[in-house]
C-alpha cells in the first residue's frame, strides 16, 4: 500500500507503521471473511416434511399477526382514510419483489435458515453482522409491538380503566418522544413468556393450528359483516358529514383528520407513508425460508409458498380493512379497538365481545412465537465470535440458550414499556425493510460471482474462511487489469462467465445504483408535490439521476453470470432486485424523522459492542 511505503532511512518510524498497517488489513480480512461449507456425511431426512400447502398454512400463520387487528385503525384514522386497501396494495407489492429475493437464497442454500447464516455465507462477516443486527431489532420490537397491541385490546375490553390510571399518573413525566404512560401490562406479559421460555417450554404446533383457526375465524367474521352492515358512503365523506358528526358527537377531540375527504382524504403522501406502516403487517413471510431443509422440493414449494402468503395476506388486509372503513367513517374509527368499537357503532354491541376475546387469544399465541426466533440469532451470533460468547450459553437440562433468552425478553420488555405501538411498528418496518434490501443486493451481487455454487443435497458444516469475496488485488488475480482493459469490460467483457474482474465490476455498481436509488427516494419523499408539478430543478435531476441508473444497470447486465444451475432464479435481472432495493428504501423514507433516530442509535450501539468484544477478546 502506498500508505505504507516509508523511506529506508527511517526504519526505527516504519516498524510501528507497518505494523498499524498489518493491524489495519487483518481487521479488513476478519470484516469480509466468510463461512465455508463443506460437505459432511452426517445426514438425515427431516422428520415431518412440508409440502407447499403446510408450508402456505405456516407462512400465513407467521404473517398475520397484531397488523391486521390494531394497526388497520390508527393508519385508516391518521394517515390514508379508506385509501388505506392502496396502502396495503403497495406493501404486498413491495413484500413480493423481496420474497422472489428471498427465494432464490433460500433455494440455493435452504439448509442455513436464516438471512443471517446466509449473508454469512455468502457475503462476509461485516454484512451478517449488519443483517443479524437488524434482524435482533426486528425481532424484538414484533414482540415488543404485539406485547402493546394485546395490553391495547385487554384494556379496551374492560373500559381503559387501566389507560385512564396511568395515563393520569404518569403523562406529566413521560418525554414527548416515548409513550404517553408505561405499558406495565406489556412488560409484565413479556417477561411472563421469558421466563416460560427459560424453562424451556417449546413452541406446541397444535397450540398453533388452534390459534390459527381462531384468527381466521374472526377475520371472516369480520369481512362478512362489512358486507352486511357497510355503507359506501363512508368512502364518500364530505365536510358537511364531517361537520354532522361533530355535532351529534358534541366533541369535536374525539374525531380525527378530514383530511380533503373522499376516498383518499390525506392525498398522494397518506398511502405511501400509510404503505411504509403496512409493511409492518407482512413481515413473517420469510419465516418460510427457515423450513427450507424440512420440504422436500424446496426449489418449487418456497417460491410458490412465499407469494401465496403474501396474496392470502394481502386478501385478508384487504377485506378487514375494507370491511372497517364501509362500516365507521375514517374520522370516527377508535385506533385502540378498532373492530369491537366499529361492532358497537354499528348496533352489534354483543359481538364486540366475541372479537375482542377472540382477538386477545390469537395475540397471545402470537406473542409467544415471536419471542422464539431472538434468543436464536444471538445464540448463533455469540458462537460465530460476533457477539459475547457467553450469550451463547446453554442450559444442560433444557438445552435453552439462558443468556440469549433472558437479555432478549428485558429488551423486548422496555420497548414495550416505554415506547407507542405506532413507533415500535415504525422501528420495526425500517429493520426488516433493511434487511429485505441487502438480501436482494445479495442476490444480484452473487450471482455474478466466479464460481458460486452449493450442492443442495447434502447436509454441511460450518467453518470460518478468511478469504474475502472480492475484495482481491485484481493485479495478484488476472492479467486483465490496465485501464483500457477495464474500461472495454465494462461493455464487452472478455468472458462467457464470471471472472474476479467481472464480480468487482458488478460489485462496484450495484453500490452505486444503491447510492442513485437512495438520492430519488429521498427526493420523492421530502417533495412529492415539487416533482409531480414539473418542478425544472428536481425534473433535471430526476432525469440525470435516471440516466446515470439507466447506464450502471446496463453495464451489470452485460457482465455474464455463473452459469451454474439454481432451484430458482430470480427474473429479470438485474432490474427486479434493484425495484425491490428502490422500493424498500423509498418506503423507508417514509418513516419519520425520530425513528431513524433511534435506529442509528440502535445500529451506533451494535458496532461499540462489537468493538467493546474484539478488545476484550
Amino acid at each position: 500500500m502506498a500508505l505504507c511505503l516509508v523511506s529506508s532511512a527511517d526504519h526505527s518510524s516504519s516498524t510501528p507503521s507497518r505494523m498499524r498497517c498489518q493491524e489495519l488489513r487483518q481487521f479488513g480480512q476478519k470484516l469480509v471473511r466468510r463461512r465455508l461449507l463443506e460437505p459432511t456425511n452426517d445426514s438425515k431426512s427431516p422428520t415431518a416434511p412440508l409440502n407447499t400447502l403446510k408450508l402456505v398454512a405456516f407462512g400465513v400463520a407467521s404473517t398475520l399477526g397484531a397488523g391486521v387487528y390494531i394497526l388497520v385503525g390508527e393508519v385508516a384514522m391518521f394517515i390514508a382514510g379508506p385509501a388505506i386497501i392502496i396502502s396495503f396494495l403497495v406493501a404486498a407489492v413491495s413484500s413480493v419483489l423481496s420474497g422472489l429475493c428471498y427465494a432464490e437464497f433460500g433455494t440455493q442454500v435452504s439448509w442455513t435458515g436464516s438471512a443471517y447464516l446466509y449473508s454469512y455465507i455468502s457475503m462476509g462477516e461485516l454484512w451478517a453482522f449488519i443483517t443479524a443486527w437488524n434482524l435482533i431489532l426486528s425481532y424484538v420490537i414484533g414482540t415488543g409491538s404485539v406485547a402493546r397491541a394485546w395490553s391495547i385490546a385487554f384494556d379496551s375490553l374492560i373500559g381503559n380503566h387501566i389507560f385512564q390510571a396511568l395515563e393520569g399518573t404518569f403523562s406529566p413525566y413521560m418525554p414527548y418522544y416515548l409513550a404517553k404512560y408505561p405499558d406495565f401490562l406489556a412488560l409484565s406479559l413479556v417477561l411472563l413468556l421469558t421466563g416460560v421460555l427459560v424453562l424451556g417450554v417449546r413452541e406446541s404446533v397444535l397450540v398453533g393450528k388452534i390459534s390459527t383457526g381462531i384468527n381466521l375465524l374472526v377475520l371472516s367474521f369480520i369481512i362478512l359483516s362489512g358486507f352486511i352492515k357497510g355503507d359506501l358512503h363512508n368512502w364518500k365523506l364530505t365536510e358537511q358529514d364531517y361537520t354532522l358528526n361533530t355535532s351529534e358527537s358534541g366533541d369535536i377531540y374525539s374525531l380525527g383528520p378530514l383530511g380533503s375527504g373522499g376516498f383518499v382524504p390525506f392525498n398522494y403522501d397518506g398511502i405511501l407513508h400509510g404503505a411504509a406502516l403496512c409493511f409492518y403487517s407482512f413481515v413473517g413471510f420469510d419465516d418460510i425460508v427457515t423450513k427450507g431443509e424440512e420440504a422436500p422440493n424446496p426449489h418449487r414449494s418456497i417460491p410458490i409458498s412465499i407469494m401465496s402468503t403474501v396474496f392470502i395476506c394481502f386478501l385478508a388486509y384487504f377485506g378487514v380493512s375494507a370491511t372497517l372503513t364501509l362500516m365507521v367513517p375514517y374520522y370516527q374509527i377508535q385506533p385502540d379497538s378498532p373492530f369491537p368499537q366499529a361492532f358497537l357503532h354499528v348496533g352489534w354491541g354483543p359481538a364486540r365481545y366475541v372479537v375482542a376475546v377472540g382477538i386477545l387469544c390469537f395475540l397471545l399465541y402470537r406473542l409467544q412465537s415471536s419471542l422464539f426466533p431472538v434468543p436464536q440469532v444471538i445464540q448463533e451470533m455469540a458462537e460465530d465470535g460476533l457477539l459475547f460468547r457467553g450469550l451463547a450459553r446453554t442450559h444442560a437440562r433444557t438445552k435453552t440458550p439462558i443468556m440469549a433468552t433472558v437479555s432478549s425478553g428485558i429488551l423486548a420488555g422496555i420497548m414495550a414499556l416505554l415506547f407507542e405501538f405506532s413507533n415500535l411498528v415504525d422501528l420495526m418496518s425500517i429493520g426488516h425493510l433493511l434487511v429485505y434490501s441487502l438480501v436482494a443486493f445479495f442476490v444480484l451481487v452473487l450471482r455474478y460471482q466466479p464460481d458460486w455454487n452449493f450442492s443442495k443435497n447434502e447436509k454441511i458444516e460450518d467453518k470460518i474462511q478468511m478469504k474475502p469475496l472480492v475484495m482481491e488485488n485484481p493485479l495478484d488475480s488476472e492479467p486483465e487489469a490496465g485501464s483500457s482493459n477495464t474500461l472495454k469490460s465494462l461493455w464487452l467483457p472478455i468472458s462467457t462467465t464470471p471472472t474476479q474482474k467481472s464480480a468487482q465490476i458488478v460489485y462496484g455498481c450495484a453500490f452505486l445504483l444503491v447510492l442513485l436509488l437512495t438520492i430519488p427516494s429521498l427526493i420523492l419523499a421530502q417533495w412529492p408535490s415539487q416533482v409531480f408539478s414539473g418542478d425544472p430543478v428536481l425534473t433535471t435531476v430526476a432525469v440525470l439521476l435516471l440516466l446515470l441508473t439507466t447506464g450502471v444497470m446496463i453495464i451489470i447486465w452485460r457482465q455474464p453470470q455463473d452459469p451454474s444451475p439454481l432451484p430458482f432464479r430470480v427474473p429479470a435481472l438485474p432490474l427486479l432486485p434493484l425495484v425491490s432495493i428502490f422500493v424498500n428504501i423509498y418506503l423507508m423514507m417514509q418513516i419519520t424523522s425520530g425513528t431513524w433516530a433511534i435506529f442509528g442509535i440502535w445500529n451506533v450501539v451494535g458496532k461499540w459492542l462489537s468493538g467493546i468484544k474484539g478488545l476484550l477478546e
